[in-house]
């Protein structure tokens, strides 16, 4: 059976209390990158305003910022791009009290089954995953030809020569259309293509090599000899893994960098907020986000992505958010930050981009 996203299902704004709710109040902001008092903080769902009479939808959403009214529409703004004078929603009810109303069912399944008393309804190392890795093939598969998927990733994948075999062909296969990582992921990859190691260990037998933690240094040095990720490519004659496949088949990827970084590469960002800027402007198409062994890149691209995606025709849409991780932490931690529409996966993430891999048939 083919795929098919969940339809939205818009709330009736003909009944009560959305006929009788008051306007939306409207504050202007004091002063550059300042709130005016009781500014409304976005979350991850749909949400309206009701503004000259009528439900406006912010189409744009990220959670902890606020919205500003611009000519007719809700956009939605970090605090820090705030602008004095800009009209920011202020209100902190989210039932129409306000003129604000926050929409968290426009996916829910018809008919199904919510129990008060249920076993085995979190996400641990005892689940079982069959269902959920059938469901990603059929996504993906669909994502491929309708979407925009965006992989989130940690260096664990760097480390092991068939988990970089296999994501090198889910990039071939079509099925990436961005990537999201750090310094990491990237230099030891890169190991990887040019010394066959990854911290200095060898990626197919896992065994330490002499004076092996010289190699991801020299790996860098050596990108920045010849000044750029796709010069060292060429000029070394690099064939093989992520970075390589993502130059080649010309995916875009951004490296956020980090205070503990060694190096850097060249293309790593050093400021947080232009790293910030670049991951939001991948965000911003995505409609599948896969997260796998990054703690803090996962909690980060969780706050920038809503529950859903305006497309060009105006159809309200599903998006797709999967965070894989051995640790039930990690995956837990994501729920507490309030990425509440977030599809846990406990398990080795280089044995699940292996299994996915195999499961596309790439």
């Amino acid at each position: 059976m083919a795929f098919e996203l969940r339809k939205y299902t818009a709330p009736d704004f003909t009944k009560e209390p959305f006929v009788s709710a008051p306007e939306a109040v409207l504050r202007e902001a004091p002063k550059d990158a300042v709130a005016p008092e009781q500014y409304h903080a976005m979350s991850i769902y749909p949400e309206y305003f009701k503004i000259g009479g009528q439900w406006l939808l912010a189409e744009e959403s990220r959670m902890d910022c606020v919205p500003v009214y611009e000519e007719g529409t809700v956009q939605v703004r970090e605090p820090r791009r705030l602008k004095k004078g800009d009209k920011v929603i202020c209100g902190r009810t989210e039932n129409c009290e306000e003129g604000i109303y926050v929409w968290p069912f426009g996916f829910e399944e018809p008919g199904r089954m919510h129990e008060t008393f249920a076993f085995r309804q979190g996400r641990s190392r005892e689940t079982a995953f069959s269902r959920d890795y059938d469901a990603i093939y059929d996504l993906l598969r669909y994502e491929k030809e309708h979407g925009y998927i965006l992989w989130v990733m940690g260096p664990a994948f760097s480390f092991d020569y068939d988990a970089r075999e296999a994501f090198s062909r889910i990039i071939a296969g079509g099925y990436a259309q961005a990537v999201l990582a750090g310094n990491a992921l990237a230099t030891h990859d890169l190991e990887g293509a040019y010394l066959k190691t990854a911290l200095g260990q060898n990626i197919y037998t896992q065994e330490n090599q002499p004076n092996g933690h010289y190699n991801h240094l020299d790996t860098i040095n050596r990108v920045k000899f010849h000044g750029s990720i796709p010069a060292f490519i060429e000029a070394e004659h690099i064939d093989n893994g992520i970075i390589y496949n993502l130059e080649k088949y010309h995916v875009p990827y951004v490296l956020a960098g980090s205070i503990r970084d060694d190096g850097p590469l060249p293309p790593v960002y050093g400021n947080v907020y232009e790293a910030q800027d670049a991951m939001r402007a991948c965000v911003r198409k995505a409609t599948t986000v896969i997260c796998m062994a990054t703690m803090l890149h996962t909690i980060a691209t969780g706050n920038m992505t809503p529950s859903f995606r305006v497309l060009p025709d105006g159809t309200v849409r599903q998006i797709y958010f999967y965070c894989v991780d051995i640790s039930e932490f990690m995956v837990n931690k994501l729920a507490d930050r309030g990425s509440l529409s977030s599809h846990a996966i406990v398990t080795n993430v280089q044995d699940f981009i292996v299994n996915v891999a195999k499961g596309l048939g790439v």
